[in-house]
């Protein structure tokens, strides 16, 4: 199974290089859906903003920055989930409903994917596991 998710990884570099896609996440090691609407954050101007500004977020919505290894959630209005991944995709850290004004790191992670409140369980994501990033 190993080198399967590594097959994974690789091909979603080029997803991770487009400015604006869109992906769909899907954790393969608990073989659950974590979001299916998910923007790719990849400019500085799209990293900076990141959700601010936004009055909530849909299940199943999020975004996914990179690269990226703390997040803060000044003037956010809502909480948010947030989930750490490394290179390979592989969960270093999770989060669960972090409320404004708040600082969160992971200085081992790659990129960050911030999701609404409850994602991380309802999914049963847990550091370790393994994420799937594609196209939708």
């Amino acid at each position: 199974m190993e080198s399967s998710q590594r097959g994974h990884s690789r091909g979603a570099s080029e997803v991770e290089n487009s400015v604006d896609a869109l992906v769909s996440i899907r954790n393969v090691t608990r073989d659950t859906q974590v979001a299916n609407h998910v923007e790719v954050a990849g400019s500085n101007v799209k990293r900076s903003k990141g959700l601010l500004g936004r009055k909530g977020l849909d299940p199943g919505e999020g975004m996914w920055i990179i690269p990226c290894e703390a997040i803060h959630t000044f003037f956010m209005q809502f909480p948010i989930d947030l989930i750490y991944l490394d290179r390979e995709h592989r969960v270093k850290k999770t989060r669960s409903a972090v409320p404004a004004w708040r600082l969160s790191a992971c200085l081992s992670a790659h990129s960050v994917l911030e999701l609404p409140a409850g994602t991380v369980q309802k999914s049963r994501t847990e550091r370790g596991d393994f994420l799937e990033i594609m196209r939708p």
